[in-house]
């Protein structure tokens, strides 16, 4: 008798650990599915970006190229190390854009510009707060997959650590240089 006891007791408690673990588990996809919708945004307002650039500025050709070819990395990127580093890249040529795009008045005054502009800004806000959920999701799954017991319960199962999805250095995770046309 005291045997059923004891084998019910840590047979509720492998249940509550494993719906535990599968419920951070869960966070942790949906968290991730919502950092993927942000960068999607972020990758489809590059073109539109791209585009006004080129139509009121003898732009430098070399720089939209970059912009262009770093959001192809980053569109192809598995995985969010992968992702973080080519995101990275991408933070950084459209902050030499941004930076360039200062040199035409022109430019800097369409009204276009200054709409792509503000979307920019709103989707790195977003993407930033997807961010810091997901990595504190990630942070919580990796700690209950890692503390005593629930270890045995997550390799008894196949949990697994995931990585975090951060930018490689503190300058990428910044919003690019993004300057409205009314600011100097």
């Amino acid at each position: 008798m005291y045997l059923i006891g004891l084998a019910v007791v840590v047979g509720v408690w492998v249940a509550f650990a494993h719906n535990g673990l599968v419920k951070l588990r869960v966070l942790a996809e949906n968290a991730w599915a919502d950092i993927d919708v942000q960068l999607k945004r972020r990758h489809d307002l590059i073109p539109n970006l791209v585009d006004v650039v080129r139509g009121h500025a003898d732009f430098e050709r070399g720089t939209l190229e970059d912009v262009v070819n770093a959001r192809a990395r980053a569109q192809g990127a598995e995985g969010p190390a992968a992702r973080g580093a080519a995101e990275g890249g991408l933070t950084s040529a459209l902050g030499r854009l941004f930076a360039v795009a200062e040199s035409y008045p022109d430019l800097k005054a369409a009204a276009s510009y200054g709409r792509l502009q503000q979307s920019l800004v709103a989707v790195e806000d977003a993407l930033q707060n997807a961010r810091r959920y997901y990595n504190a999701v990630v942070r919580d799954l990796n700690t209950a997959i890692q503390r005593f017991p629930s270890n045995l319960v997550a390799g008894l199962f196949g949990f697994r650590r995931r990585e975090y999805f951060q930018l490689e250095t503190a300058d990428e995770a910044a919003v690019p240089g993004v300057r409205l046309g009314s600011e100097k």
